[in-house]
């Protein structure tokens, strides 16, 4: 990608700490420094994270990189989420940290090679790469999920996203979230998540149901029915604790805000 700011930035990172920290040099120039684009990075590190005895990590980086030569909304998508990382994550030290050091945005672009295949006619390497997926980094996202850009998993562990998830652009949350099914219905199952909607950890969201565009879920809630724009819930079941300031919902007594 011509005039890759990022990649440019994460070059120089990479640099910096090789110098400050020689015993990272050989790591650094391995993941970083031995490529020209940030595609090519971020495919070897991929592929040498979940590579395995079934396809090793050289088949696996061929496919990784055949998808993001395919698809380049992938790679658009990739650099949005590094975007999305350094601005919502405070414990995050420019671009090359989380592309080095962070399993939430490895999960997740290894999700994108895998979607990408669902969406192609190989379903059976979709699941087998989110089977790898789940045993190396502990995130099992379905492959049929639909999931934006400028997105943000932090921590990550123990999250789970349903096949008929979606999930809009500038979205963010924290560990053991599951955007899950309810168990009692088939098909179209999943939460329809907004954008730039927030998660903290532990929340379960349940069922068909939509999630308004700038809500806020809190953590440890269990959220079973429509959640309003710009609205925060929590709880068990959850239920509004805030609304934005320009909104104030027919027949709802001061005293349910106590």
């Amino acid at each position: 990608m011509p005039h890759d700011e990022i990649w440019r930035r994460i070059r120089t990172e990479a640099t910096e700490a090789a110098e400050t920290e020689p015993a990272l040099a050989s790591y650094l120039h391995t993941v970083v420094l031995a490529h020209d684009r940030l595609e090519d990075a971020l495919s070897y590190l991929l592929a040498s994270k979940l590579g395995s005895p079934t396809i090793t990590s050289l088949t696996l980086r061929s496919l990784i990189d055949r998808a993001f030569d395919d698809d380049r909304a992938i790679g658009i998508a990739f650099r949005e989420d590094l975007r999305a990382v350094l601005s919502r994550d405070p414990a995050t030290r420019g671009y090359s940290v989380p592309l080095l050091y962070f399993k939430g945005f490895h999960a997740l672009q290894a999700y994108r090679v895998a979607h990408h295949y669902w969406l192609n006619g190989r379903p059976q390497l979709a699941l087998y790469l989110q089977s790898r997926i789940s045993e190396v980094f502990a995130v099992d996202i379905h492959p049929g999920a639909t999931i934006g850009k400028g997105i943000l998993f932090d921590h990550a562990t123990s999250i789970v996203i349903g096949e008929t998830a979606v999930v809009e652009d500038d979205f963010s949350m924290l560990h053991e979230v599951t955007l899950g099914g309810t168990g009692k219905v088939g098909g179209d199952r999943h939460p329809k998540i907004g954008r730039g909607v927030m998660i903290g950890a532990g929340a379960k969201v349940l069922g068909n149901i939509k999630i308004g565009e700038g809500a806020k879920i809190g953590a440890g809630s269990v959220v079973l029915e429509d959640v309003p724009a710009f609205t925060t819930v929590a709880g068990v079941p959850a239920r509004p604790v805030a609304y934005p300031s320009h909104v104030f919902p027919e027949n709802l007594e001061l005293t349910d805000l106590d």
